[in-house]
C-alpha cells in the first residue's frame, strides 16, 4: 500500500472525518503497551468500568449476574502506567495533530483516556453516535487517536464508520433520547448504509473527528480485542467552565516531527 504524507492523511481526515494511518506504532511498543493492558485487564487494576455498567445491548444485566465483571474499559490510561501516559503525549500525535489544528494540540484527560476492550462473551454491540454527544467545549473540532494493539475487524468488534458524518448537519429527531443515531429512522438509512469499516492491524492507528458517527458490533472471535483510545483538542479550545469536560486538566502536547505514516 502507498503511504501518504501527513498532510495527505489531514486531508483525508478533513474530507471523511477519519483516517487510518497504518504501522504509526512500532511493534516493539505495540507489544509493551499490550502486554501491559493484558496484565492490567487480568489483575482488573482499577479504576475499571464493566460491561454491565452501561448495559448495551449483549451486556450482563448486573455485576452480579453471569459474565458481570467481564470488563469495558481500563480507565484514566494516562494516570494509570508510565507507559500509557508517554503514548497519549507522544511527539508524533503531537505533531500530526499540530498540523491538523494549526496550533499545538492537549490531551484531554476525561474524555477517552483509556484501553478499550472488546470480550468475545459479554462484549456489547456500540450503537452509532458521535463522541461530541456528552462534551462541553467552546469549538466541535476535537480528534480522537485510536490505536489498535492487535488486528481488529468487522468479526471481532472494529469500528465502523460513516464517511462525511462529521460535516452533517442532523436534526434532533435523527437520534434516540441516549443520542444514538437511530438506525430505525428512514432518513438515517442512506447514511448507514456508506459505512465501513476499515480492517486494522497492530500498530495501525485511526484519527476521527469527535463528530463522526461510528459504531461498534459484537466480538465474534476467540480473542479480547485491545485498543487504546485518547482524545485531543486545539489549544484556543477550552472545556466549558463547570462542565465534566473541565473536571481534570489536559495535557500540552510537545508539537514534534509529524512522520511519514501510511494511511488510507
Amino acid at each position: 500500500m502507498s503511504g501518504l504524507l501527513p498532510d495527505d492523511q489531514i486531508a483525508v481526515l478533513r474530507q471523511q472525518g477519519f483516517v487510518v494511518a497504518r504501522q504509526f506504532v512500532s511493534p516493539e511498543q505495540v507489544a509493551a503497551l499490550r502486554e501491559l493492558a493484558e496484565r492490567h485487564l487480568r489483575d482488573h487494576v482499577a479504576p475499571i468500568e464493566y460491561e454491565a455498567d452501561l448495559r448495551y445491548p449483549g451486556a450482563p444485566e448486573s455485576r452480579s449476574a453471569e459474565g458481570g465483571l467481564t470488563v469495558r474499559r481500563l480507565l484514566s490510561a494516562y494516570a494509570r502506567d508510565p507507559l500509557f501516559a508517554r503514548w497519549a503525549a507522544d511527539p508524533r500525535i503531537g505533531g500530526w495533530l499540530s498540523r491538523y489544528f494549526g496550533e499545538p494540540a492537549v490531551l484531554s484527560t476525561v474524555h477517552h483516556n483509556c484501553v478499550m476492550t472488546k470480550h468475545p462473551a459479554y462484549g456489547s454491540l456500540t450503537g452509532w453516535h458521535q463522541d461530541i454527544r456528552y462534551w462541553s467545549f467552546s469549538d466541535t473540532d476535537l480528534v480522537s487517536c485510536w490505536l489498535a494493539l492487535g488486528p481488529e475487524t468487522r468479526a471481532n468488534g472494529g469500528l465502523s464508520f460513516i464517511p462525511g458524518s462529521h460535516a452533517a448537519a442532523f436534526t434532533p429527531e435523527q437520534f434516540d433520547d441516549k443520542k444514538f443515531f437511530r438506525d430505525d429512522a428512514p432518513q438515517n438509512a442512506e447514511w448507514i448504509g456508506r459505512a465501513v469499516c476499515p480492517d486494522l492491524q497492530a500498530g495501525d492507528v485511526v484519527f476521527f473527528h469527535c463528530r463522526t458517527l461510528h459504531a461498534a458490533q459484537g466480538n465474534r472471535s476467540e480473542h479480547v480485542k485491545l485498543s487504546v483510545v485518547h482524545t485531543y483538542h486545539p489549544q484556543s479550545c477550552h472545556p466549558l467552565p463547570g462542565s465534566r469536560s473541565a473536571s481534570q486538566p489536559g495535557v500540552p502536547m510537545d508539537a514534534g516531527a509529524a512522520d511519514n505514516t501510511g494511511s488510507n
